[in-house]
């Protein structure tokens, strides 16, 4: 059995109430815990990669492409490589995502 701990603040996207924890990083995925507070937003990026999110708490939307769309918890969505996503908390409290990315980015 193998249990990682949280690491550290992934250094991409920090803000006052965006936290982002890289989980797992290994081949061939990337796990990140997403926590966003109350009106704020991961904005707009592209990745190389396959993502999906995985809504563990509270609600948001989430972008991707020119799509967007209202999610709570227990929701999964897919946003496929070099598609521009973001993700915005549109609740009064923490929206919390788990981000699988696969493979995992060089």
């Amino acid at each position: 059995m193998n249990i990682v701990a949280p690491s550290q603040a992934y250094e991409a996207h920090r803000k006052k109430s965006v936290s982002a924890r890289k989980l797992l990083s290994i081949d061939p995925v990337e796990v990140v815990h997403l926590e966003i507070g109350p009106g704020d937003t991961l904005p707009a990026h592209v990745t190389p990669v396959d993502v999906f999110f995985y809504v563990l708490e509270g609600r948001g939307e989430i972008e991707v492409g020119d799509e967007r769309a209202e999610v709570q918890k227990d929701m999964l969505i897919e946003s496929p490589k070099d598609i521009p996503h973001a993700v915005h908390n549109t609740g009064a409290g923490p929206f919390r995502v788990l981000v699988v990315k696969t493979p995992k980015p060089l």
